[in-house]
């Protein structure tokens, strides 16, 4: 057993003790976060159909165990810790905002766990369409003024324990916007106010822009979404040697329909 500077036995028992309590209180915090987001009008199967998005039912159960599979290897990269998850197609159309939605749907399938979805491509926005939420302020909207909140630029989906940030009003161009302080700041804020919530940026095209290798420096991982039969090898490669190796967590084949 070693000593303090007073000479005295380190208290490992108390050490222990405070570290339960910080433990017991990151849970508590967690169970809260998830009471919050309970979901008083969720949508049926059908509706999730329609929405092109997973559910436990067997007609779909194909893809929503693929989708849990990459579920379960992010999160063996990311260890005990919540993270962002950038997810951004090789080219416009290849899939990237459905591959996005649905990776969030899965990890909001897990009762333990929220998640958050933000539209990330103010010039193709698409997942408050998708996802049928009323027409409200979003991330371009809260960035250019920040006194409004965060509340009013979070909605519902109708899925237990997911949330959307829609993208907002359209923008031509998004680096500026993914590079200020302000939106470092909100990805920030957002990812540490619960421990249970798990980020995912729908970003835009890697082709024809730099805005997705600019909001990948905000993610933790990048999940880069490739058109099967749509974009070529040499593509793909191209696409995936933009992003910082340390965060590049695979390619996900999306077969068009």
């Amino acid at each position: 057993m070693s000593a303090g500077d007073s000479g005295k036995p380190a208290d490992h028992v108390g050490g222990a003790l405070e570290a339960a309590a910080n433990k017991l209180g990151v849970r508590t915090s967690a169970s809260r976060s998830i009471a919050r987001m309970a979901e008083p009008h969720a949508l049926t199967s059908r509706q999730l159909d329609e929405r092109r998005l997973i559910h436990r039912d067997d007609s779909v159960r194909a893809q929503a165990d693929a989708f849990r599979e990459i579920r379960t290897r992010l999160l063996a990269l990311g260890g005990d810790q919540n993270f962002v998850t950038m997810i951004a197609p090789v080219s416009p159309g290849s899939g990237g905002s459905f591959v996005a939605r649905n990776l969030a749907a899965a990890f909001a399938f897990d009762e333990a766990k929220t998640a958050l979805l933000i539209d990330c491509n103010p010039r193709h926005a698409a997942q408050h369409k998708a996802l049928g939420t009323e027409p409200g302020p979003g991330l371009i909207d809260y960035l250019d003024h920040p006194a409004m909140g965060m509340e009013p630029i979070i909605h519902r989906t109708g899925i237990p324990r997911l949330r959307l940030i829609p993208s907002g009003k359209p923008r031509e161009t998004s680096g500026e916007y993914f590079s200020s302080f302000r939106m470092r700041a909100a990805v920030d804020s957002l990812r540490c106010r619960y421990p249970d919530r798990y980020l995912f940026l729908d970003g835009p095209a890697v082709k024809g822009s730099p805005d997705a290798r600019i909001l990948s420096d905000l993610a933790d991982f990048v999940v880069l979404v490739a058109g099967y039969g749509r974009d070529t090898p040499a593509a793909i490669a191209q696409a995936a040697s933009i992003f910082d190796p340390n965060r590049f967590a695979g390619v996900v084949f999306d077969e068009l329909p």
